[in-house]
């Protein structure tokens, strides 16, 4: 079946993509992209330090694996343009297809990767995982898009942002299937084993991953809305020219009502592994080098700053425990959308991020107890802003440039968002002597930032999304 394939029932309204192979389709392809990066996110963390800059200190190896970690947000515009490009052209489904494809090889090949221990690998091994995080990074930039129209061009009426909300529960899905994998492999190997091979298993069954993803792809036909590009002879020559020749101001608000989601996210994600994996004490701390066969130097110790202590396997389990949380709140976002529509909906939550980042330094600070409770409050708040933003950014577009549009606004953020957020929350921890204050402020300011993009920007509920052409 071709990629502009119309099958339709007489007088329907809709292609023939039933109800649940939109969901499906939808949710599968995020689930599997999102679980692809957030392994790489949970080992950028737990094993790149010591695989790719063993000789580096402890801090100047984790900030260059989050270094790394950063280019993948990088080539997310490049992304976005180039799978933008093609989704406008020739329509969605192959689009979707070969983001997945990408994502999946690029993952697989790090799963393979040398390490910068072998011999002649020092400079090459962190090279080539700069390249395959590049690849993720393009992958992803093309992914999130696609899927959102997906399911919001199959949409009924009324009932976008609750289709919406289906490619974005890929995102929680995505981390607990990889967390788990992690605990398990945690529990099931010893710290060696897991630091010498364990930490690939992760990367290697997204493969089987991927051939689900490409199975249920594969069978999808093209949205009525983009098949009205097609009729109407309305596709646009260059979509990335005629987005920003014509829709610049969509796309500059789109990146910063995305800002303060993307903050939230990598900060109660990457930041707060790290931080509540860090020994509580600088005793602590030196046990721990000196079990590992790496004693603490003088500048290390001069340089220590206190974290939670909690170990890594019970982290774990607390952010899972988060990321139920924003799962469920992503899909009690959708019908509340919808009621109250876009704006007003995410002003609200906004405004919740804002009050949270204040009082930040009162739940990642005085202990575990505190930070389940803020893990909870944080993810309740990312699932209620995440939700409606498969709604909200493809609806400031029209059908001809919004797989472009949409997705550069979505990856320009992550740029100034979420490419830094762990780099800057860390910087921010170290400034403050290990108080997170900062932090908070930090995720306070971006929230302010949303606040007004959103203000400045028109309801999008009852936009035309079938008839949009421009």
């Amino acid at each position: 079946m071709s990629s502009t394939d119309t099958t339709t029932e007489p007088g329907a309204a809709k292609p023939l993509n039933s109800k649940g192979k939109v969901i499906f389709a939808s949710l599968i392809g995020t689930t599997i992209e999102f679980y692809d990066f957030y392994i790489y996110a949970t080992a950028s963390v737990l094993v790149f330090p010591r695989l790719f800059f063993p000789e580096a200190t402890e801090i100047n190896a984790l900030l260059s694996s989050f270094a790394i970690f950063g280019v993948a947000f990088i080539a997310r515009p490049v992304g976005s343009v180039l799978f933008g490009h093609f989704g406008d052209k020739f329509g969605r489904k192959g689009t979707l297809v070969a983001s997945l494809l990408t994502m999946g090889i690029a993952t697989f090949l790090i799963g393979l990767l040398p390490t910068a221990s072998l011999p002649g690998w020092a400079i090459l091994a962190p090279l080539m995982l700069v390249v395959l995080r590049f690849a993720q990074g393009l992958a992803l930039g093309g992914e999130w898009s696609g899927a959102a129209l997906l399911a919001t061009e199959n949409a009924p009426k009324g009932k976008r942002a609750v289709y919406g909300t289906f490619p974005q529960l890929g995102a929680p899905i995505g981390f607990i299937l990889a967390n788990l994998l992690f605990i398990w492999l945690n529990f099931a190997l010893s710290p060696e084993a897991f630091l010498d091979w364990g930490w690939r298993v992760p990367f290697l069954l997204s493969a089987v991953l991927v051939i689900v993803g490409l199975y249920v792809r594969l069978k999808l036909v093209e949205s009525l809305s983009f098949q009205k590009v097609l009729t109407e002879e309305k596709v646009a020559k260059v979509p990335f020219t005629a987005t920003f020749r014509n829709h610049w101001r969509p796309v500059l608000a789109g990146t910063f009502i995305m800002f303060a989601t993307y903050v939230l996210f990598y900060v109660m994600t990457s930041f707060t592994l790290t931080y509540g994996t860090k020994p509580a004490s600088v005793e602590a701390a030196q046990a721990a080098a000196e079990k590992a066969g790496k004693p603490m130097s003088a500048a290390e110790i001069a340089g220590f700053v206190p974290g939670l202590g909690i170990p890594r396997g019970d982290f774990l389990w607390m952010l899972i425990l988060g990321v139920v949380f924003f799962g469920i709140f992503t899909l009690v976002s959708g019908p509340l959308a919808e009621k109250w529509g876009r704006r007003k909906f995410l002003l609200s939550v906004t405004a919740g991020i804002f009050v949270f980042g204040l009082l930040w330094f009162t739940m990642f600070g005085p202990g575990t107890a505190a930070a389940i409770i803020g893990l909870i409050v944080g993810f309740t708040l990312m699932g209620l802003t995440f939700g409606p933003m498969a709604a909200i950014l493809p609806e400031l577009f029209p059908a001809n440039v919004r797989y472009t549009g949409s997705a550069v606004a979505y990856n320009l953020s992550s740029v100034i968002g979420a490419a830094p957020a762990s780099f800057v929350a860390i910087a921010l921890w170290q400034a403050a002597g290990g108080s997170t204050w900062l932090v908070g402020l930090y995720m306070a300011a971006a929230a302010v930032l949303t606040f007004i993009a959103l203000w400045m920007t028109r309801e999008t509920k009852d936009t035309d999304y079938d008839n949009n052409v421009a």
